[in-house]
């Protein structure tokens, strides 16, 4: 007898590409069937059939607070009562760009849009226009969503269906972007000694989109100093290590200022939201300030701007980082341990509440490292942790979050099922 769930699937499949409204979503890199998905409260998700996960996914990241918090969604409901979008500005724009300043170290203006993909095409876009050069930098496995110019061996969805780029993207956008090796400094000093014309480099400061993936010490500095040096832009793509990894993100963290920065997810509270910003001399060049154009009817709506105000607010709260270091520690030391006592060799990466435990026995820096990980493996893991009640990204090429809702008791009740996971697998 089909489940609710595999019901859907098959109704979707012969409506939406797919079957799904993203791709990582249709379970292509673990197998089976998609859980349709309820309602969610605080770590936890209940799909149509009635069984409950703790998640570890959170809307791939903006549920740093839990799902459906109570102070959030009692905002929401304060605020659509009054309208859910008016195409003018709003007091909530400006409160939320004054609170995105106040944390982010680099930025001194922000402009609001309704996706990430949004952002980043955005600011490539507006470091070409300020530098009046063409290519641009990005990294193999760095996924900056699904603009033309982004996705040249990308990673997220892109790498979970084994795709090296996307057909539709014109051979003449793909020759002006220079995908190189993440952590591999040497290549990008290569390439500025190659070519003069780089407008900018786009990095996720800390990769989310082949697993997590640390900077390796002193990388950073150098595509920081590189850049510099060569008169090109550098964007940190924040939008899943923003207000993720502390208040100002991967820049705080690091201690290093890029020149524009994208921002999205945590900043929406959970609702459809992107951002850029950076400084005021480059900002300035977006219209209607300047000529480089960006328009959007949703960006900065209410709903959005209400949800990230009251999430945004609490992140203050320098403690909030230390409860989600000590839990996310704790349960990646958990997890290590129950693949060890099963015999099975794992390489957990993290970097404060972002991880991945991949399925490995070598260190994973790069795309290619990552590549090299045991998918199958993984997808029995994942199924049996399913199984067990615990629901992770169907990918092994995604990062895990934690939240502050994830208790000591989540993460024990977590660890439990993994130990009686990996002995099964």
């Amino acid at each position: 007898m089909q489940t609710k769930s595999e019901q859907l699937f098959a109704t979707a499949v012969d409506l939406i590409p797919g079957g799904v409204n993203s791709p990582v979503r249709a379970f292509r890199g673990v197998g089976g069937t998609p859980r349709f998905i309820k309602s969610a409260k605080g770590a936890r998700i209940t799909d149509v059939d009635g069984n409950t996960y703790i998640d570890y996914v959170g809307s791939w990241g903006p549920m740093i607070l839990g799902h459906a918090d109570e102070e959030v969604v009692a905002a929401l409901q304060r605020v659509a009562a009054n309208g859910t979008s008016f195409g003018a500005p709003t007091e909530l724009e400006v409160e939320l760009a004054q609170e995105v300043i106040a944390a982010v170290p680099s930025i001194e203006m922000v402009r609001t849009v309704s996706s990430g993909t949004e952002a980043t095409m955005s600011a490539i876009r507006l470091a070409r226009g300020v530098t009046a050069r063409t290519r641009i930098v990005k990294f193999e496995g760095c996924y900056h969503g699904h603009g033309d110019s982004l996705l040249v061996k990308a990673g997220s969805g892109v790498a979970t269906l084994g795709l090296p780029d996307s057909p539709g993207v014109p051979a003449a956008l793909a020759e002006n972007t220079i995908t190189l090796r993440f952590n591999n400094a040497q290549a990008l000093e290569e390439a500025f000694a190659k070519h003069d014309d780089i407008a900018a480099v786009i990095i996720e400061p800390v990769v989310g989109n082949m697993g997590c993936v640390p900077p390796q010490p002193g990388y950073l500095e150098t595509v920081r100093a590189l850049t510099t040096k060569h008169g090109a832009l550098l964007i940190f793509d924040e939008v899943m290590t923003g207000f993720r990894l502390a208040r100002g993100g991967a820049q705080e963290l690091f201690g290093i200022k890029p020149d524009l920065t994208t921002l999205g997810k945590i900043i929406g509270g959970g609702l459809p939201v992107g951002a850029y910003g950076g400084s005021r001399e480059i900002m300035n060049h977006v219209a209607p300030a300047g000529p480089v154009y960006q328009a959007g009817t949703l960006s900065g709506n209410p709903l959005s701007m209400t949800a990230g105000l009251v999430t945004l607010r609490r992140l203050r709260d320098k403690a909030v980082y230390d409860t989600l270091e000590n839990s996310s520690r704790r349960l990646c030391a958990g997890l290590a341990r129950a693949a060890q006592d099963a015999g099975i060799t794992t390489v957990t990466n993290r970097v404060g509440s972002m991880w991945t435990s991949f399925f490995t026995n070598e260190p994973v820096v790069d795309w290619d490292s990552a590549n090299k990980c045991n998918r199958e493996a993984y997808g029995r893991f994942f199924h049996a942790m399913m199984d067990r009640g615990v629901y992770l990204a169907p990918s092994q090429f995604e990062a895990a979050f934690v939240s502050l809702a994830h208790t000591d008791e989540i993460v024990d009740e977590t660890i439990e099922a993994a130990r009686q996971a990996f002995a099964r697998i």
